[in-house]
């Protein structure tokens, strides 16, 4: 059983301010840190846990440059069986369509029986790689997983549906499957089993390698400015005892709509 495991690296900008670099088509990156993406991360341990149950082979794969082999690594660590690094200087700028012809390509050979990816990315946020995958594969596709049963040949999904609704399906593999953060508690990756794997080599796999058209891989979604939402009027703050509080508070909402 062949499994391929998405994986993107991802900045952490909870503890830093956010600025727009100079392009004003992208942020500044010097201050922040990077990790695998946190949606990714289940997707893994959810590969490795079939790979201990099933005897599976698992590859974990990453559009990028030599900067996100780091989170191939953790990848390995966690318990894949080999990475690629899928880089290329006509890869730069690709949207969730590209990433996802690139993918495809990268699985050609072996044809996967599933592929698991993270329901969305922190950066972006438009969970379209999954489904884009899908097509091109041409396998079925789950979303949003948040239970995954899989014995040869078959799998049991339960994922999440409009209204906070959970919907259980059966159905053959080969598929793709994307999984909701929660589907499992991902393993705790050593400074030890990130050096065991340090000296690994991870192939890296060009537009020429993988059969791509760099003509075809053009992004058909293009970030053309990145701007701050507009801010809105300052907060009254309200003075004076309880009572000329209360009926400052009455007036504004009067004035707001908010009474009427």
């Amino acid at each position: 059983m062949d499994i391929y495991v998405c994986v993107r690296r991802v900045p952490d900008t909870s503890e830093v301010e956010i600025e727009i670099d100079r392009s004003g088509r992208a942020l500044e990156e010097d201050d922040f840190s990077w990790d695998i993406n946190e949606w990714d991360a289940y997707a893994v341990e959810a590969a490795v846990q079939l790979k201990e149950r099933l005897g599976a082979r698992v590859t974990a794969l990453t559009v990028g440059d030599e900067d996100d082999e780091e989170v191939l690594r953790r990848a390995l660590a966690m318990g894949c069986d080999q990475a690629r690094l899928l880089s290329d200087d006509v890869f730069a700028g690709a949207d969730s369509w590209v990433t996802a012809r690139i993918l495809a390509a990268a699985m050609a050979e072996p044809r996967p029986d599933l592929v698991l990816c993270g329901a969305v990315s922190a950066d972006q946020g438009r969970g379209q790689v999954g489904g884009f995958l899908a097509g091109l594969l041409d396998l079925p596709l789950v979303a949003l997983a948040t239970d995954l049963q899989v014995e040869e040949g078959s799998a049991r999904v339960r994922h999440e549906v409009s209204g906070g609704v959970e919907h259980l399906v059966d159905l053959r593999l080969p598929a793709v499957v994307t999984v909701q953060t929660g589907l499992n508690e991902p393993r705790y990756v050593s400074i030890r089993g990130i050096r065991k794997v340090a000296g690994v080599e991870i192939p890296v796999l060009g537009a020429a390698d993988l059969g791509l058209d760099p003509a075809e891989l053009q992004p058909r979604v293009v970030t053309e400015e990145l701007f701050p939402p507009p801010q809105g009027g300052g907060a009254e703050i309200l003075t004076g005892s309880g009572e000329e509080q209360v009926e400052r508070l009455v007036e504004l909402l009067h004035e707001h709509g908010g009474l009427v």
